[in-house]
């Protein structure tokens, strides 16, 4: 038997020609440990994942309890399980009256797909209205909304009826149309390095959707489950979707998705036909467990409240002047340098003095920040301090 190496380069499919081939052995709060015991601070969170670091206790505890109860037991939609049950209660606590149906599913992806779905069953219209350098998964429906054609191209053809639309730009409302069934929209946009829209531009498009008869479906999947500081980065923004996505951070570090809208529209689903969306591992026993456990660490401890603090740690800390900028809102930043060489460059240290951080798919020369919500203060400035050597 050859090693772990050997076997992970010839039996797991990789995603790129140079996989970072790190190997991780154990990983607690904000904190990834490899095979000879080296301790690296983990600045991605799992691309947003771990909101409340690797291996929480009470997420720990709330996943063994459930798994020894039960597990899987039957395709979505049919028992009552009280995991599924009691995290939607609590999750609601949360949100808008509008948005008091919630569809399990087990991917970010599976939520888009699902959202969109739900708009065409809604309107009785078919196109679908997206930004460039958008992302919203990699599945066929979520890829032929992805906002390069880069990573669209050797794919084609996809699903016809996609309009894609300027970021910012409210003249690009005229293709917000009566065929329209839906705006889908990055509350944050997370891949083109952390932006923030224009203010009142996502006000301005729920208004121009509003006297169209269009839907707004807000993909939270990373900016969700408090990492712009709130609940959800909407709350910022001045608007209520139509429907919403999550996933990521909202199985607390097991693989849960969900598009949320009413109860009304919903019930759609249920005929004409029945089964109109169905999946099997949707709102799994341990993963809805483990993210009602995360749900309640992140209201209890008061997590929340130190998102923006920590944020304004980080910008006070990376300074230098080959940071042109630093771009997002509470812990989904982007520190912005000279080149893609650089980035690497920063990553490749972080591997060899102990930090973890990654690059954006649609912003090349920018490094991610996405911690887990709780990393303390001491971690972001030992981080910070490692970065900057880097960039000396």
């Amino acid at each position: 038997m050859g090693s772990l190496r050997s076997l992970f380069l010839r039996h797991v499919a990789q995603t790129s020609e140079a996989p970072m081939m790190f190997e991780p052995v154990s990983a607690s709060g904000s904190y990834i440990y490899d095979q000879q015991g080296k301790s690296y601070i983990d600045l991605i969170g799992g691309i947003s994942v771990c909101a409340v670091g690797h291996s929480h206790p009470r997420v720990v505890d709330a996943v063994k309890a459930q798994a020894e109860k039960y597990m899987h037991l039957m395709v979505y939609g049919e028992f009552i399980e009280a995991p599924q049950v009691l995290l939607a209660k609590a999750l609601h606590t949360h949100l808008p009256p509008s948005l008091d149906s919630i569809y399990f599913v087990s991917s970010g992806n599976e939520a888009i797909d699902g959202a969109m779905k739900l708009a065409k069953r809604i309107t009785g219209r078919t196109k679908i209205c997206c930004f460039q350098k958008a992302y919203h998964g990699s599945g066929h429906a979520a890829l032929s909304m992805m906002g390069d054609e880069f990573f669209k191209a050797p794919f084609r053809p996809l699903l016809p009826g996609i309009r894609t639309l300027r970021a910012n730009l409210t003249e690009d409302f005229q293709y917000i149309d009566s065929d329209t069934a839906a705006v889908v929209v990055e509350t944050v946009r997370g891949e083109s390095g952390a932006q923030i829209w224009d203010e009142g531009f996502l006000f301005r498009l729920k208004q121009h959707c509003l006297q169209n008869g269009v839907l707004v479906i807000s993909d939270e999947i990373q900016c969700g489950m408090g990492r712009s500081g709130t609940m959800f980065a909407f709350e910022q923004e001045g608007f209520v979707p139509d429907i919403l996505c999550l996933s990521k951070a909202f199985g607390g570090g097991m693989p849960l998705g969900a598009f949320i809208s009413s109860r009304e529209r919903m019930q759609l689903l249920t005929r004409e036909p029945y089964l109109g969306h169905i999946t099997t591992f949707g709102g799994h026993p341990v993963s809805c467990a483990a993210a009602l456990a995360s749900l309640q660490v992140l209201e209890e401890e008061d997590i929340l409240l130190r998102v923006r603090h920590k944020e304004a740690l980080f910008r006070k800390c990376l300074v230098h002047p080959k940071i042109s900028g630093i771009s997002g809102r509470g812990l989904m930043l982007a520190v912005h340098l000279p080149d893609f060489e650089t980035v690497q460059k920063v990553i490749q240290y972080g591997l060899q003095h102990g930090f973890i951080t990654d690059w954006f798919l649609f912003e090349s020369s920018a490094i991610r920040i996405a911690p887990a919500l709780n990393i303390p203060d001491e971690l972001i400035e030992k981080a910070c301090a490692l970065m900057l050597e880097s960039l000396g």
